[in-house]
């Protein structure tokens, strides 16, 4: 049986339906829930397995190389160390122990399941990616890897799995801990109520974004020749590790290019960066054989699993002897998992006004670092496991 789609035009359309169909779904709970991300993977999954689209076309190819490229560089466009370097210590000493404990479990449990699980040691690094910087981490280290459309459709889908109720648990955390007497004696460092109420000046929350066509122009054309510098240098060294290379000096020009203010002024960057990498997973999603899937999705789910609650517990453990707010603890481990959004709308959500640009900017921080350490943790657990 022939696939209904399969010419390049046609399924640049269907990719385009895609991505459309996933964000006006998100007015739905169930939707917005999954989330647009592994919505599209699904979807992708689904139409290749009954035949309506194709696992093959010369528009995958397009798009597996130019897209991710430009999404890492737009979504890192907005960095402003100016504003890192004016946090507190105790910010900054929470982000920095979420993201090395992740790193270091992510060694421990990628040297133990590696060896049983297809590209194991660039899931250890996938998973490093996600939990420092949030899914675009994960992606961006994926396909700097090279790794397969089934791995990264499975690493999704175990970061679902098991993300989902972790970041239900952080929203109910800040009222848990106010609630429980026992915990507040166990951890005694805290912000007084009025400390966390702020002075009304905190800043709004998923406001509208007005975008120019200016702004679009210049940030493709910046992206854009990023990804063309950065590809040029990575070609010098060497094959095996020019792709993952070429992600992080993509990361480093984008970071460096937006300590320009007139860059960092430019609006829709994320946005921008969030569109690309959509048409990356459809091309994912359209890469997976479901009966392979399945078969890889529950090793992946069991690693990501001892990944996410042991760095937990060693974050907990680092946090409360070095006597860190129970607040910024929190922050840094949703800044962490999900990304600075996520974090400032628990702030929000908790009644910690003052709190909410500091969780932005928590976010920020981890996924700056989450290529960087994704790469490195997989070539580590590579070495480790004698891949």
């Amino acid at each position: 049986m022939l696939p209904l789609f399969e010419t390049s035009e046609s399924m640049l359309a269907v990719i385009l339906v895609m991505i459309a169909a996933a964000f006006w779904l998100q007015k739905f709970k169930i939707c917005k829930l999954i989330g647009p991300s592994l919505l599209i993977i699904i979807t992708g999954i689904i139409l290749v397995n009954t035949k309506i689209v194709t696992n093959s076309c010369e528009l995958y190819g397009v798009i597996s190389v130019y897209c991710i490229p430009l999404s890492v560089s737009l979504y890192l466009l907005n960095v402003d160390f100016k504003k890192i370097l004016k946090m507190s210590k105790q910010p900054l000493m929470a982000i920095a122990s979420a993201v090395c404990c992740v790193s270091l479990v992510a060694i421990v449990f990628g040297s133990i399941f590696g060896g049983k699980i297809d590209e194991g040691w660039k899931v250890a690094g996938m998973f490093v990616g996600t939990y420092t910087g949030g899914s675009a981490n994960l992606t961006a280290i994926a396909s700097g890897l090279n790794a397969s459309g089934s791995t990264i459709a499975a690493a999704n889908a175990a970061d679902y799995v098991i993300g989902m109720p972790t970041l239900v648990l952080m929203f109910a955390a800040p009222a848990l801990m106010k609630g429980s007497k026992k915990f507040q004696k166990l951890w005694p460092y805290y912000f007084t109520e009025t400390e966390l109420a702020g002075d009304g000046t905190h800043r709004e929350l998923m406001a509208s974004e007005e975008w120019s066509i200016k702004d679009i122009a210049c940030l493709l054309a910046i992206s854009a020749s990023i990804v063309y510098l950065s590809t040029e240098i990575s070609a010098l060294l060497g094959e095996e590790f020019a792709s993952a290379g070429r992600i992080l000096l993509i990361s480093t020009f984008s970071i460096l290019a937006a300590q320009i203010p007139a860059v960092r002024r430019l609006r829709g960057a994320m946005n921008l960066g969030l569109f690309f990498g959509m048409m990356f997973l459809a091309v994912v999603g359209f890469s997976v054989d479901i009966k392979g899937f399945l078969g890889s999705a529950m090793a992946i789910t069991l690693m990501c699993f001892c990944v996410i609650a042991g760095s937990m517990v060693l974050h907990l453990c680092i946090t409360r002897l070095l006597k860190i707010r129970r607040e910024y603890v929190l922050l840094g481990i949703v800044g962490a998992i999900a990304d600075g959004t996520t974090a400032a709308l628990v702030a929000s959500g908790a009644g910690w006004n003052s709190l909410i640009s500091i969780g932005l900017l928590m976010g920020i921080i981890g996924g700056v670092c989450g290529n960087y350490l994704g790469i490195s943790v997989a070539y580590i657990v590579r070495m480790l496991i004698g891949g």
